[in-house]
């Protein structure tokens, strides 16, 4: 792995889950977690009234309390120092932690294909609400929060299951995978598509395709090179190496 980040001129890097574990942030996946217990709504439910969009922002806020406050791990700190060197350009990411801006790097390189989910935002004029905003308001109020700009619809600015995936952040995300000649796939289990299908477009367009994960994935078959392994161990032992 370190030998085909050295041979690289320009890597990008696709994070899931599996890179913000070691953070304290449980994998979507994991069975008796927070996520299980407090299932976000899917966009259509969410977006059916106010009870039920009071009801969603709830169990993010639910989610976020139990999660409590966290920090860049080694993965992140591992990547940041590729952005910051010149060797990486992007970090695509299905994440919505926060967490590669955290670590240092400047939001233009981070795409976020999922959104973010440390604040909020208006679905009609965009305008940027915090969580604690979210949750004062919750607390004063029967109904569900909207926007202090328009009186718009608040959600948080994450993508739901069954909301459009961002056009922007896709296109620059094909843009940068279609550029480079190095994908490193971390910690994602690549079965959420459209997102899990932008390793494929670096490779059919002739980069090489590191795949790191806890477990198998399914396209693993089609990787120059597949390492499962601790995640941490594998990215402080580069940075260090």
């Amino acid at each position: 792995m370190i030998e085909l980040i050295d041979q690289s001129q320009q890597l990008v890097a696709f994070t899931g889950a599996g890179i913000s574990t070691e953070c304290g942030i449980p994998d979507f996946r994991s069975p008796g977690g927070v996520w299980s217990r407090f299932k976000p709504l899917d966009f259509q439910t969410f977006m059916s009234s106010p009870q039920a969009r009071r009801e969603g922002l709830s169990r993010f806020l639910q989610i976020r309390r139990e999660v409590g406050n966290v920090s860049p791990g080694r993965g992140h700190r591992a990547l940041a120092a590729l952005i910051a060197s010149g060797k990486a350009s992007h970090i695509i990411t299905q994440n919505i932690d926060g967490l590669h801006q955290a670590s240092g790097v400047s939001p233009d390189r981070v795409i976020e294909l999922h959104g973010n989910g440390t604040y909020a935002k208006c679905l009609d004029c965009g305008q940027r609400h915090e969580l604690d905003w979210v949750e004062d308001e919750l607390e004063r109020n029967p109904g569900a929060p909207a926007c202090i700009r328009c009186n718009g619809i608040v959600k948080t600015a994450t993508i739901s299951f069954g909301q459009p995936m961002p056009e922007d952040e896709m296109m620059r995300a094909t843009a940068a995978c279609l550029d480079c000649d190095l994908l490193l796939a971390i910690g994602s289990s690549l079965v959420v598509y459209p997102a899990a299908g932008l390793p494929l477009i670096a490779k059919q367009n002739g980069a090489r395709l590191v795949i790191l994960n806890g477990e198998a994935t399914p396209l693993d078959d089609r990787a120059d090179l597949v390492v499962n392994d601790d995640i941490g161990d594998v990215l402080a032992g580069f940075a260090a190496g």
